[in-house]
């Protein structure tokens, strides 16, 4: 089992949350990006470096990911093919993805891109609170005591 950040996005705060947790459990952590990360020094923390382009780090963590690994990503699509694949996914704001409810949230994704693109002003998602960020640490926690359960 193994932790995957589509990490382009994933606020710096989620990561160091991530690191922490990672050096806690003795998992391990893979950041992927298309750019040079800064991580700390540890053995179960690594960040990947792949090549600029659009989904090519989220293709990157599709092809890597093992079903029942997390994968940690804003990305809906993502999210929803990491599902497929059996594992776990969770937002940097602490929402659980599920297969009963992935298929909802990728229609009101495109449903809202249908809206930008017709000119609508829809807005971005507001900024990461506190509270996001503990429901984030207690997603991650539920998902590793999980791990731990199933492995014990």
């Amino acid at each position: 089992m193994a932790i995957w950040v589509d990490a382009d996005a994933c606020p710096n705060v989620i990561k160091e949350i991530l690191f922490r947790a990672a050096e806690r459990v003795q998992m391990p952590l893979t950041l992927v990006a298309n750019q040079s990360l800064r991580i700390p020094p540890s053995k179960f923390i690594r960040s990947m470096r792949v090549p600029a382009g659009f989904d090519v780090a989220d293709n990157e963590i599709v092809r890597l990911c093992n079903p029942e690994d997390l994968v940690i990503t804003a990305d809906i699509p993502l999210a929803a093919e990491v599902l497929e694949k059996g594992a776990a996914a969770l937002n940097p704001r602490g929402e659980r993805y599920s297969p009963s409810t992935i298929r909802q949230i990728l229609t009101m994704r495109d449903f809202m891109d249908t809206l930008r693109a017709s000119g609508v002003q829809t807005g971005g998602p507001d900024t990461l609170s506190q509270r996001d960020r503990q429901q984030f640490a207690a997603e991650l926690d539920k998902w590793l005591l999980e791990v731990k359960r199933r492995t014990a």
